[in-house]
Formats: structure tokens, C-alpha cells, sequence
């Protein structure tokens, strides 16, 4: 914008810019939200770096370090680490001793950026950004043709990036929240329960459970044949017996007389979560449950128009209804599809009972019953 787009501002903050009359006050707060904004994006992709590089783990580790430390404990060139930390400095990723001339970490940052298995990790979610990034094109020319992205035609940043991300809060809330919210459903996995984990992704929901419930038998199914491998190998690592994993839609997988099948953060992915629900009732036992986890979301759209909300609404734009739309019915629910839309799926599947068994500023936890 050029300064000759401007014109004296009269007596009432009322400013001209290219014949549009606008609130002078209001431009001014906007902009500079949007520097805001900027350095946030542009930031971005110093993240990945950082966590790639393991910067953020040496630092916090090691404790107060210039950038030549640094650059010698993580094996990386001293000039570019210098300006990655000033970066991170800026953004309040770090902290910075002027007289030491050294960074740091506060515990706060360390959880965030550096704690890979801790409840406050974000770095995934930056997976994220950087898979949409690449993913413009696919994007873009969805929405000029109408048709749908599979969950499989994403950049692979996209499915580490939802494993990482989502695993904090799961860790932190599926076991010693969630579950125990679900009427009976504690004693019955603990005295040996049969549970399909559906659109399982690399497992991690699974293999907590798994871990968690030494005498139940657990079965993770995902239509996408990497994620599958990569569960596999999650589990193996994690030295779990009693959970295998298999390549299988949500409408087809195999096996019945379940006591409980879960579905986290997906049925709003699917094509046709009513179609989805439905096998899920003819797989239950008669006295099974249905745990439906997903994003937190009012029922209308001024309920979401907030930071969460912000947010699941970008990854919907991108990942969730071109990911509905690529399937059979293209329901496209959306990540902030609401509580009255998900009862409306499971009563349309055949399910009688519905609740909100528990809620995290990002998660909704469905009990459902036939």
C-alpha cells in the first residue's frame, strides 16, 4: 500500500483509500494484527526446522547456550543457527541474555516446542501448516472443479503432523478422562474387552488402550496402507501384544460382537458417516458402545468463530471436506460439524441413545448406544 493511497483523515478518524471510506481506528488495530499474523506464518516453517534439526531439544536440554554451543552440540552451521535463534527470540520461542550473549529455554517453551510426549507439545500441529502449504495446488484446484482430495493425495507431512499432534491430548485425556466417562466401559476393558479402533491413523490411540488393557484384544483399521505400517511398527516399538493392526474402510471392516469401537477425531472425514456409523452398529454387541471423539464445536457457526474454532476450520477447509468429498455420498460434515449433527448420524444409523459424555477445549466425547 502506497502513502499516496491515503487521504488526510477529516475530524471524525474517517480515512479514504482508493475511494473506499473506512474507520481509520479499525484499519490501524487490523494492521496490526496482521503483522501479527505475518510473523506467525513466516515463522512456521523456523519451526519444522528447528524441530528437525532437534535445536529445540539440545537447548533445552543443555540450558543457557550461544548459538556457536548450539550449533557444535546439534552438528549444524553456526551463522544459520545464530539467526534461527534470534528468530525464535523474537517470536518469545526463547529467551535471550543480552549481557551473556546466550539462549535459553523456560520450562514453559520447553513443554511446547521440545517435550515430544508431554501434554502441552504443539510442533505437530506446525506439520500441519506445512502440509497445507504444499498441498495449495490440490487444494486450489478443488475448489474450481468441486471434487474431493483423498486423505492419501496429501503431502506425508499431514499424517505425522495429525499423529503428533493429537497424540498429547490423547495421552493426557483418553485414559484417565475419556474412557472412565463412558459408562461401564473401564471395567469391562479391564477385565478383557473386545475393541475396534477405526480410522486409526498411526495407532496411538490404539496402543495406549492397548497398553492400558493388558486383557483386551485390540484391532486398529485404516483404509490408508501407510499409516497401517506405521502403527505396526508404533506398536512394536511400544512392546504391545494384544493389538494388531489391518487395512480396512470404515464401512468394512471386519469382526462383530465388538464391546466397544471408537472413532477419534474422523467419522467428520468420512464420505458417509451415516453408511459408517451404520456398520459400526451391525459390528457392536447388543449392549456395545459406540465412542465417538470429535473437535469440540457449538452447533452454529457464531459458536466457533473463536481460536479453536479458527483453527478447525482451516484444517476442514484443506484436509476434512475435500476428504468427505473425494468418497461415495460426500457428506462433508466439516470439523465443526456439532453435537445436534453427529446425533442426527447415529440416530439415522440405527443408534437410540446419544450423550455427551465429556469435553476438552478441543475434544467432544460421544457416548452412543444402540
Amino acid at each position: 500500500m502506497q502513502a499516496n493511497d491515503f487521504a488526510q483523515l477529516d475530524n471524525r478518524g474517517i480515512a479514504k483509500i482508493r475511494g473506499w471510506i473506512m474507520d481509520a481506528q479499525k484499519l490501524q488495530e487490523l494492521m496490526g494484527r496482521m503483522v501479527g499474523e505475518l510473523g506467525a506464518a513466516s515463522g512456521a516453517a523456523l519451526v519444522l526446522i528447528g524441530d528437525e534439526l532437534g535445536l529445540y531439544k539440545a537447548l533445552a536440554q543443555a540450558g543457557p547456550s550461544t548459538s556457536a554451543e548450539l550449533a557444535a552440540r546439534t552438528g549444524c552451521a553456526e551463522r544459520y543457527v545464530r539467526e534461527w535463534l534470534a528468530a525464535q527470540a523474537a517470536a518469545g520461542y526463547v529467551e535471550y541474555d543480552a549481557a551473556a550473549g546466550k539462549f535459553s529455554m523456560t520450562p514453559e517453551q520447553a513443554a511446547v516446542f521440545a517435550d515430544e510426549n508431554g501434554p502441552a507439545f504443539m510442533v505437530g500441529a506446525f506439520d500441519l501448516v506445512g502440509a497445507s502449504i504444499r498441498d495449495i495446488p490440490l487444494i486450489t484446484a478443488a475448489f474450481r472443479s468441486g471434487q474431493g482430495v483423498g486423505w492419501h493425495e496429501h503431502d506425508p507431512a499431514l499424517f505425522r503432523g495429525v499423529a503428533r499432534f493429537f497424540r498429547s491430548s490423547y495421552a493426557t485425556h483418553l485414559l484417565s478422562e475419556w474412557i472412565p466417562a463412558l459408562d461401564g466401559v473401564e471395567a469391562r476393558l479391564r477385565d478383557g474387552a473386545r475393541v475396534a479402533d477405526v480410522g486409526c491413523g498411526h495407532g496411538v490411540t490404539t496402543v495406549l488402550m492397548a497398553r492400558a488393557f493388558p486383557r483386551s484384544e485390540f484391532v486398529g483399521f485404516d483404509y490408508h496402507r501407510p499409516s497401517i505400517e506405521q502403527a505396526r511398527k508404533l506398536a512394536g516399538e511400544a512392546g504391545v501384544g494384544n493389538v494388531v493392526f489391518d487395512t480396512a474402510a470404515a464401512k468394512d471392516y471386519p469382526g462383530a460382537g465388538y464391546d466397544l469401537v471408537a472413532f477419534f477425531d474422523c467419522l467428520h472425514d468420512m464420505g458417509d458417516p451415516v453408511g459408517a456409523a451404520a456398520h459400526v452398529y451391525r459390528s457392536l454387541k447388543p449392549d456395545g458402545v459406540f465412542m465417538l471423539v470429535e473437535p469440540r464445536a457449538g452447533d452454529r457457526l457464531e459458536e466457533n468463530l473463536n481460536p479453536i474454532g479458527r483453527i478447525f476450520y482451516a484444517a476442514s477447509t484443506t484436509v476434512c471436506t475435500p476428504a468427505s468429498m473425494a468418497q461415495e455420498v460426500g457428506m462433508a460434515l466439516g470439523a465443526q460439524a456439532g453435537e445436534r449433527r453427529m446425533r442426527e448420524v447415529a440416530q439415522a444409523a440405527g443408534f437410540s441413545r446419544f450423550r455427551r459424555a465429556i469435553e476438552t477445549p478441543f475434544n467432544a466425547v460421544f457416548e452412543v448406544r444402540p
